[in-house]
């Protein structure tokens, strides 16, 4: 295996050119803590002369502080890099490093095999081409063995090794290794995973890593360096697959000129070609292919491309460009696995962003179909998605989108979902469908719209969203301004928190993800009445700022009047009109918003009335006068 090659000091240029046209294999090492991922990558850097002296020697001193091998090298400590990693002895963050043969350069993720780092695991994973599945060979298949095989499989993988280390711990014995392999066998059959190679192997000696170990004749397969070598590379499949571009940047220097940029996701592209524009199914042809280099005849999976049309065609980022004849699909409702990376949970209705290639979209989960219990296989039911763990749900976005199901492509198959307050990654998934309903269900045109109906009362619509912990006031100061507005011959309705569960709601309890669905219900509601020209007014807990949000983004900007009835949870308690607060006190209501469930207080209402210096008549007066002022009456 050529570590340095002896072009380097005779002949450079060669050297890098031969350098840069080496295939680039993207690989991981997982498995179960302890099993020797990190040691065998060190020893990859160490067997392919990736170290410089300074490495080495700062790597042997690190082995004397913390190292676990003795007075012998830790490999190991050339990638757990974080202070904690060391003083534990495990890896919990994802490590990448780069080392390269005569014959191919690799980048290899070293991931957590805690199963609290899960999330850190599918990170590390979502890009690579092979796994190395590592097992201890005296400890044989383990819970995390079996967990980091299913996502594996999840993620697409195609090419798995299983390394059955430390071997020189069990005297090299044929009959372990065969046990090993026999009962992983059965568990891949099990979830399908297939082109599985088992390498027997000692990270720490070095056996059968680059050259085969002498210590064990019975085995004549292949080291593992030699099969990282020889295993396809996901760009050279993707290859063979449909052409698709996701649009990333409409080039538009100057007046003469307008490209589409973006890296292939798969296939291949030439001048002449008919493509079709997604989501809109506009079609055109391609007139340019072109590069910073210059114009191509040809372009692949993996290359950067601005392609010019023969058209004029509206194309803007986030779209994809296909071949026509056999084109992306499209639709805005999906079945899809996903896997939860954030401490808070995820409830179906709960609105976040959606981001698959290069377009972002407003996503909600519309069905948790159930949960993945990765240890057993099993399907259990559940209402939320905790850290770490993997649903199978229902996905609704607020516009089409051009995808592929994932085993097909993952450029085009797979997502991320986004906190849209803090901006954070808080799941990724993988696409398997559209929904039927998606190709059923479409919007119907109404010659009567909410304008009309508008005019026809005399009004301008809109929703007066009382919030509040339980006893501020909010059903008792709603009510008197619905009767202020009777009064004044507007047309409304109010919507109030124990109405509507005793009918439409009555099905939901108080748990967090039963709150959730009863104001996504109540939000869906209102923007029906605000459609009928109505102005709504609802009085309900509406704990969490997430839902709050939701419902003011289903409606026009102006359309949606936050008002927060401020009440001390000391001055709500002592009030207690229904008795809540001393039944949650005694433990007999679970999830009580103020005792054992939280309040998310406003942090911008339209308005905030405080019910502890103002009277319930007062307050309904400051609305009405805010209404005025607004212009809604």
């Amino acid at each position: 295996m050529a570590h340095v090659s002896d072009l380097i000091a005779t002949d450079i240029e060669q050297y890098l050119r031969n350098h840069q046209h080496k295939s680039l294999l993207r690989f991981i090492t997982c498995g179960s803590v302890d099993d020797g991922k990190s040691t065998l990558i060190g020893r990859l850097l160490y067997e392919s002369k990736m170290l410089f002296e300074d490495q080495l020697a700062a790597v042997k001193a690190d082995s004397k502080k913390w190292g676990t091998q003795g007075d012998q090298i830790d490999f190991a400590l050339l990638v757990d890099g974080l202070a904690a990693e060391r003083e534990q002895g495990i890896t919990i963050d994802v490590a990448y490093r780069f080392f390269s043969t005569d014959r191919r350069k690799f980048i290899v993720a070293d991931t957590p095999g805690h199963e609290q780092y899960t999330r850190n695991m599918v990170t590390g994973a979502s890009t690579a081409d092979a796994a190395v599945l590592m097992v201890d060979a005296r400890k044989g298949l383990l819970t995390q063995t079996r967990r980091h095989s299913y996502l594996v499989k999840l993620l697409g993988i195609q090419h798995i090794v299983v390394a059955i280390n430390k071997m020189d711990l069990v005297d090299y014995s044929e009959q372990v290794f065969r046990r090993i392999v026999e009962d992983y066998r059965e568990f891949a059959r099990r979830i399908g995973l297939e082109n599985v190679t088992f390498i027997p192997m000692s990270a720490f000696k070095g056996d059968n890593i680059v050259a085969p170990g002498a210590a064990m004749p019975w085995y004549q397969g292949t080291t593992l360096m030699a099969h990282l070598e020889s295993v396809e590379i996901d760009d050279e499949r993707m290859q063979r697959q449909p052409f698709r571009l996701p649009v990333q940047w409409v080039n538009r220097p100057s007046l003469d000129f307008r490209g589409f940029a973006g890296t292939i996701a798969s296939g291949e592209v030439r001048p002449g070609d008919r493509i079709r524009v997604q989501p809109s199914g506009k079609e055109s042809g391609v007139e340019r292919i072109v590069t910073r280099d210059g114009d191509l005849p040809l372009a692949v999976a993996g290359q950067s491309i601005t392609l010019t049309l023969r058209d004029e065609i509206d194309i803007s980022r986030g779209d994809v460009i296909s071949i026509a004849e056999n084109p992306a699909e499209v639709a805005d409702q999906f079945e899809a696995t996903l896997v939860w990376m954030t401490e808070e949970p995820l409830f179906p209705g709960r609105p976040y962003l959606l981001k698959c290639g290069t377009r972002t979209a407003n996503v909600q989960v519309s069905q948790l179909k159930h949960k993945v219990n990765v240890n057993t296989l099993e399907h259990l039911a559940a209402k939320a998605l905790e850290l770490n763990e993997i649903g199978i749900v229902n996905l609704a976005l607020d516009r089409p989108l051009a995808f592929d199901a994932y085993r097909d492509n993952r450029d085009l198959g797979s997502f991320v979902v986004i906190d849209r307050l803090t901006n954070n990654t808080v799941g990724a998934g993988m696409l398997h469908f559209a929904l039927r309903r998606a190709h059923n269900i479409h919007l119907q045109s109404l010659d009567v719209d909410k304008a009309a109906r508008a005019r026809l009362k005399s009004q301008k619509p809109c929703v007066l969203w009382f919030t509040g912990l339980s006893g501020a006031g909010k059903s008792t100061i709603a009510n008197l301004v619905e009767k202020t507005l009777d009064a004044m011959g507007r047309h409304t309705y109010l919507l109030d928190g124990d109405n509507v569960r005793h009918g439409l709601n009555r099905d939901l309890g108080f748990t967090e993800a039963d709150r959730v669905e009863n104001i996504r219900r109540v939000a869906e509601v209102a923007k029906l009445m605000v459609d009928a020209g109505l102005l709504v007014i609802t009085a309900f807990i509406s704990p969490f700022c997430a839902e709050r949000r939701m419902a003011r983004e289903l409606l026009e900007g102006d359309e949606f009047i936050e008002i927060f009835v401020d009440t001390p949870l000391a001055i709500a308690e002592e009030r207690d009109p229904k008795g809540l607060y001393k039944k949650a006190r005694r433990g007999e209501l679970k999830h009580f918003t103020g005792i054992d469930s939280p309040y998310e207080a406003p942090q911008s209402p339209e308005l905030r009335l405080d019910t502890v210096g103002l009277s319930a008549e007062d307050a309904a007066q400051r609305v009405i006068a805010e209404l005025k002022a607004l212009g809604i009456i």
